[in-house]
């Protein structure tokens, strides 16, 4: 074959990559696009997968970014999942058309894409739930396909907050699901700092707490978490930037939610859910998104479905940069994982710490507030923050913490801590027997072996597509 021809093929493979349909895509028809997609547009995207799903299928993560296969710091990491119900299935058509907004964007220089991408690593799982997905059918409230390959409801197999904390029962986690075992993993690989989980039969952007134990989180019918002001503002801002949800449109026989927003345990309560657990050990805020009160709309509404939801699909990346964000640096100035950074007024059931780069990253609304860090061998630094509303300009506050070494009676300082060392310490003043699942976080493409995976299905994928091409 000549040169010239296999240019054209490789150019019309590539331009498939830039076309995507409003449709239902397969499992099979998605993996190609987001592998032709990365193939052509390597510099700002990085096709990985978490993990299996029950029967092998492989839940593909597309970031995007200017370093898209590492953090940066400085940088925040932002995440969208969708279809984790595998019978609610706009969230997998919005988040593709996303992926090819935001591409098409950054390739044509418009302002909004730049400051998406130049400001924020965004990673989007299109399909949590692959099987269910090839299980389900078009009803638009019933269909089958809501659980995994097992028939597990996925939204209730996640370690609970509440039981795993206060009534130190065991995780269990090798034993609960593929596709759980693959997020909880995928949140331990990276530092999220806000997400939002897209399902179906319903209008509302809930928020956490889903779960409780009846302590003193409850009130007013409702489990009220510490950072329940930042969390109704997140809602709102989707809610408002929606076409339609603001309104408190209601569900067959659902009841109207003001503003569209709801806390979830006021809906409805469930254990085992993605968001609190998002929240309580990953210390990313996230939230669910009920996004179309038909769980498998038409295919001639997904245009109509798109235009509803995308400038509020945009806008939530943009609170990603809410608050402040820093480092924290020992004595001798070196950035230092797991010192905890909190806020007063704000008693986390797992305190907020560092990730390996020595940053932090603290979701909050204008005004100011005190923080705390505390590192062992180190005196407790208090400092008042004046903090601005940054989504504006696509940055949150900087501002670094410098702890001060505690002098020993010999006159020499104590040695600086190991990692490990710390991760025993309980330093949970609000009650000192939660224990929490910190494990250190790898850095995103140092995973070898994942890497190098992903690079050889991207090169097998075009191969592949070229062979059928030829044929």
């Amino acid at each position: 074959m000549s040169s010239l021809l296999l240019f054209l093929l490789l150019l019309f493979v590539l331009t498939l990559a830039s076309t995507l349909e409003f449709r239902y895509h397969t499992n099979r028809e998605m993996e190609q696009y987001l592998l032709q997609l990365t193939a052509s547009n390597p510099d700002i995207t990085h096709l990985y997968s978490i993990g299996p799903s029950v029967t092998g299928q492989q839940l593909w993560v597309l970031a995007l970014g200017l370093s898209p296969s590492r953090h940066t710091v400085g940088i925040p990491e932002f995440k969208y999942v969708a279809n984790m119900h595998g019978n609610e299935v706009l969230g997998r058509v919005l988040l593709l058309q996303l992926i090819d907004d935001l591409v098409r964007g950054y390739r044509n220089n418009e302002t909004w894409s730049l400051q998406v991408l130049n400001s924020t690593r965004v990673h989007i799982l299109p399909t949590m739930n692959p099987d269910g997905f090839d299980a389900s059918n078009t009803d638009c409230m019933y269909s089958q396909g809501r659980g995994n390959y097992n028939g597990i409801d996925l939204n209730r197999n996640f370690p609970d907050a509440f039981a795993g904390l206060r009534r130190q029962q065991q995780l269990d986690e090798e034993k609960r699901e593929a596709e759980v075992r693959a997020v909880i993993g995928w949140l331990r690989s990276e530092s999220f700092v806000l997400s939002a989980n897209l399902h179906g039969g319903a209008l509302v952007a809930s928020y956490p707490y889903d779960s409780s134990n009846g302590g003193k989180e409850l009130v007013g019918g409702a489990s009220i978490s510490p950072d329940d002001d930042v969390f109704i503002h997140l809602a709102k801002v989707y809610s408002h930037s929606h076409g339609s949800m603001h309104r408190g449109y209601h569900c067959g026989d659902s009841r109207p939610f003001q503003d569209g927003v709801t806390n979830g345990y006021q809906w409805y309560p469930l254990t085992g859910g993605m968001q609190d657990y998002n929240y309580v050990w990953a210390q990313c805020l996230e939230l669910t998104l009920e996004i179309s009160c038909c769980k498998f709309p038409p295919a001639n509404q997904l245009p109509a479905l798109w235009m509803e939801n995308r400038k509020s699909l945009l806008a939530f990346i943009q609170q990603v940069h809410l608050g402040v964000k820093g480092r924290v640096f020992d004595g001798s100035g070196v950035p230092v994982q797991n010192a905890v950074v909190e806020v007063k007024g704000r008693s986390n059931m797992c305190p907020f710490r560092t990730d390996q780069h020595g940053e932090y990253y603290r979701l909050l609304l204008p005004g100011n507030y005190s923080f705390t860090v505390t590192y062992p061998g180190h005196k407790v630094l208090t400092e008042t923050l004046n903090v601005p509303h940054g989504p504006d300009h696509y940055s949150a506050m900087k501002h670094d913490f410098m702890l001060r070494l505690i002098p020993t009676t010999t006159g020499r300082t104590q040695a600086r801590p190991t990692n490990a060392n710390h991760n025993q310490a309980n330093i949970t003043k609000g009650n000192p027997s939660t224990t929490c699942n910190y494990t250190i976080h790898l850095d995103s493409g140092g995973d070898v072996s994942r890497c190098t995976w992903t690079g050889l299905g991207v090169g097998l994928g075009l191969v592949a597509v070229l062979r059928s091409l030829i044929g």
